[in-house]
């Protein structure tokens, strides 16, 4: 038996509704409830190692070599998870990520 959800179904003094049995029937308005939930996002071009003398060194123009080769692909994390990689694209004279590949449970290696 599907139950289907309404977005009232989410109100703060509604009860518990039953969740749909068949994943199909679920839409977007079914995670109204989390949409306001604030989330930590990463777009991380590469990592360094530096001690500290050669960190307080840096000044502006300053080069730090990263882990990453130019045009490789850039992780994503939601929440401190990498979900997904991606790539550097410029939108609008502003700099963006665009997703090239989601990420799976298991799957960041």
């Amino acid at each position: 038996m599907t139950t289907d959800l309404k977005l009232e179904d989410f109100s703060p003094d509604s009860q518990p509704a039953t969740m749909p049995s068949d994943s199909m029937d679920r839409t977007a308005a079914d995670l109204a409830a989390v949409f306001d939930v604030p989330v930590n996002i990463q777009a991380v071009l590469g990592r360094s190692q530096l001690e500290v003398a050669s960190l307080l060194q840096l000044s502006r123009g300053s080069v730090i070599e990263l882990d990453r080769k130019v045009g490789e692909a850039i992780d994503i994390y939601v929440n401190n998870r990498l979900v997904a990689r991606g790539e550097v694209v410029v939108v609008d004279e502003r700099l963006g990520v665009t997703m090239t590949e989601i990420i799976k449970d298991g799957d960041a290696s």
